[in-house]
């Protein structure tokens, strides 16, 4: 049994703010309920617990009802330093029974970016290993300083430094001895688990597992700005072994699969049992900037098929000019595809999939993190396209709709190819490449989330 313990019961102090920093809003939510999420919505974890300073455990338990965390089993009280809320939690677990089947992983509740690979990788060490560390290559020089702190006593050799994150995972039978130990200490001095582990069972060996840059905790305030440009830019990617074979029987839906992506993403679902559907101005005669034209071919596939399961919208329009030799049709032409047709579809697509409780895909660009000169309207809406989709997978998660959006590098398509001409094949996706990883994103559990594909 895996347990994740999010370690909540620091007041934030560095920040210099009237509450917990885990309770400071990042990207719609509070950082606290953001690190919950990560671990309620990964598979390997079968229970939370929360260990949060006694001040706050009431607005812990209403976060708990109001975000229907069915993991959370405990929320406790911790204690004034970080050794003992984990010790709470331990100690919380000493009359299970079954403890050598049970896993710890501690995380901090300010660490909300962890992403699934670094939980995965921390769990599956836990088959070989008893305790676990996540770290980062130091890329700074780190020097040392001597006793009045003010002169360089020592600069170590980088190459072997690291810096801590977490999660820390172990078996539950090596942190108890550890901290059973450690409790004897009259001088106890611990700034995390894995340093408890190395003190007092120093025979154990602490397996690293490599971190993430964006794994950041939130101390300064700075921290807050950077996290909120980190969830902007948050991209997932889907199970590489998701089976396409899950598609028999789905009902696909794609405006603009006409040509390109859209195509081979129907192209392939058919080979693997999907009922598709492609609508787009040369097929079907339906244009997306009208909305009557989008509710129209949704209406006919579900008249026929009594079902719409995945509706992927990867329509979109691109005029490699200066904004200022575009007369207004062209503009009002590129809003109304590009933004208002993306509306349109997700909008008249939700009926269907919150009765299917199935999935939405739409398309950005990798333009869309800085405008770009020559197709400023193109970047503009592809930013759109990402707020758009984190603004709706939040307002959604109760209905259980799932919507994403792929941002492929530069790919070869016909749009592509009439505004930039013949490229060298290698610096290119294949746009099958990319209808593949879109397939696997429709079949993913994730929601709200860019999925970068990358040559």
């Amino acid at each position: 049994m895996n347990v994740a313990i999010i370690l909540a019961g620091g007041i934030g102090s560095r920040l210099g703010l009237g509450k917990p920093k885990q309770f400071m809003k990042v990207a719609g939510k509070t950082v606290l309920e953001h690190t919950v999420e990560a671990f309620q919505k990964h598979d390997l974890i079968d229970e939370i617990v929360i260990v949060m300073h006694a001040n706050y455990v009431h607005d812990a338990e209403s976060m708990l009802l109001k975000n229907h965390w069915t993991k959370v089993k405990r929320i406790l009280n911790g204690g004034s330093e970080r050794y003992e809320s984990s010790l709470v939690a331990i100690k919380a677990y000493e009359n299970t029974s079954n403890q050598d089947q049970i896993n710890f992983i501690f995380h901090d509740a300010v660490r909300p970016l962890v992403s699934k690979r670094i939980i995965d990788e921390t769990i599956s060490a836990l088959r070989n290993y008893d305790a676990v560390d996540v770290a980062i290559p130091a890329v700074d020089t780190i020097i040392e300083l001597d006793s009045s702190k003010q002169f360089i006593s020592s600069i170590p050799n980088r190459s072997y430094l690291n810096r801590g994150q977490t999660p820390q995972a172990f078996k539950y039978k090596t942190i108890q001895r550890a901290y059973e130990l450690a409790m004897q200490d009259p001088n106890l001095q611990a700034t995390d688990d894995c340093g408890i582990v190395r003190k007092y069972l120093p025979k154990t060996e602490i397996y690293v597992v490599q971190g993430a840059e964006q794994n950041i905790k939130l101390t300064y305030p700075e921290d807050i700005y950077v996290l909120d440009k980190l969830f902007q830019l948050k991209s997932t990617e889907p199970d590489g072994n998701i089976a396409f074979e899950d598609l028999k029987g789905k009902v696909l839906v794609v405006f603009g699969g006409n040509s390109g992506i859209g195509l081979d993403m129907i192209n392939i679902a058919k080979k693997h049992g999907a009922h598709c559907y492609a609508f787009s101005r040369s097929i079907n005669n339906t244009d997306i900037s009208d909305v009557s034209d989008v509710e129209n071919a949704l209406e006919q596939v579900y008249g026929k098929e009594g079902k719409v399961n995945y509706v992927v919208n990867s329509a979109a329009v691109l005029n490699k000019e200066p904004i200022m030799h575009l007369n207004n049709r062209t503009i009002n032409s590129i809003i109304d595809i590009n933004y208002k047709g993306m509306v349109h579809v997700t909008v008249a697509a939700y009926k269907y999939i919150k009765e299917s409780k199935g999935a939405i895909l739409q398309f950005t660009s990798s333009s869309y993190t800085r405008g770009r000169a020559n197709y400023a309207l193109y970047s503009s809406t592809k930013a759109a396209v990402v707020n758009f989709v984190q603004a709706l997978a939040e307002e959604w998660e109760q209905d259980n709709i799932r919507i994403n959006c792929i941002n492929p590098q530069r790919t070869k398509t016909p749009m592509r190819t009439a505004n930039f001409g013949i490229e060298p094949e290698g610096t290119l996706l294949k746009s099958e490449d990319v209808a593949k990883i879109s397939l696997q994103t429709l079949l993913s559990n994730f929601s709200g989330n860019v999925v970068d594909v990358k040559l």
